[in-house]
């Protein structure tokens, strides 16, 4: 009785919670079944729930290109992102290359507005012929979110006994060897943990997407939505509509890694 009580306190204190962080879906949810009437009239719920925003909104513009488009990239631009920074924050923390100062300048590099480099990455990506394609987003979007993957992951490194590799050295293995065989092993949770945050920051990026894409093959999914804004009319039960399909894969990335995702952040939160 005690133990059924106990889970009972525990889901009414927890459901006010869970209700906030879904009440934006369940907003979707409802704008996507609403007319354009329910639409203005402001209510939450509509007065006559329609399905016709769905086929609508994915014969309007390219949803499902737009989201494999965006899956692709911030994939791959989230493995970019851990191939250059474990190496970089295992380089600064336990060989020292760099000093103090290298770690603090690459943190800060983060703090300047994305828009400050918007113009030069332009002349640069189009220099290089890489302009309006995927695998310019993959390497701007992978470079971008280094400093934000350095401070995920120095938490981890810093907590990891360095007895370990200290041990690993003796025996003759190398840095290069000693980060491959053991590090990458000990600190799967939180490499897992910062792979997903940085590939979601990838996948919501819209800045630099609207501005070096121009074609449906391109375009990801945050510049597919603001497609449905016309000069006059914003089509907002087929734009919640795509909004929800594109939703589904950064859910199900996060469903699926789950218990990285939580492990890892748990580990790197401890000082």
């Amino acid at each position: 009785m005690r133990f059924a009580a106990r889970h009972l306190w525990l889901g009414l204190a927890t459901a006010p919670i869970v209700g906030f962080f879904a009440l934006p879906i369940l907003y979707l949810l409802a704008v996507s079944l609403k007319t354009k009437d329910d639409v203005l009239n402001g209510a939450f719920w509509p007065t006559a729930p329609t399905l016709a925003n769905w086929p609508a909104a994915f014969e309007a513009a390219n949803v499902v290109g737009f989201i494999v488009n965006s899956v692709t990239v911030s994939l791959l631009a989230g493995f970019l992102t851990i191939v250059l920074t474990l190496p970089s924050a295992y380089a600064v923390l336990r060989l020292k290359i760099g000093g103090k100062w290298l770690s603090d300048v690459t943190l800060s590099s983060y703090m300047a507005p994305p828009i400050v480099a918007l113009i030069p990455l332009f002349f640069l990506l189009k220099t290089s012929g890489l302009l309006d394609t995927r695998i310019g987003l993959v390497l701007i979007y992978g470079l971008a979110n280094v400093p934000v993957a350095f401070w995920l992951l120095t938490p981890f490194l810093r907590r990891m006994p360095i007895e370990i590799e200290q041990a690993a050295a003796i025996d003759g293995a190398g840095p290069f060897r000693i980060l491959l065989q053991i590090v990458v092993p000990i600190l799967s949770p939180g490499i897992v943990a910062t792979f997903i945050i940085v590939t979601v920051l990838a996948y919501n990026e819209f800045l630099f997407a609207s501005a070096f894409t121009f074609s449906d093959a391109t375009r990801t999914l945050p510049v597919g939505i603001s497609l449905f804004q016309g000069d006059r009319l914003v089509n907002f039960g087929q734009m919640a509509a795509a909004s929800l399909a594109g939703i589904a894969p950064v859910y199900l990335i996060a469903l699926f890694m789950q218990r990285y995702l939580v492990s890892g952040l748990a580990h790197g939160a401890v000082k």
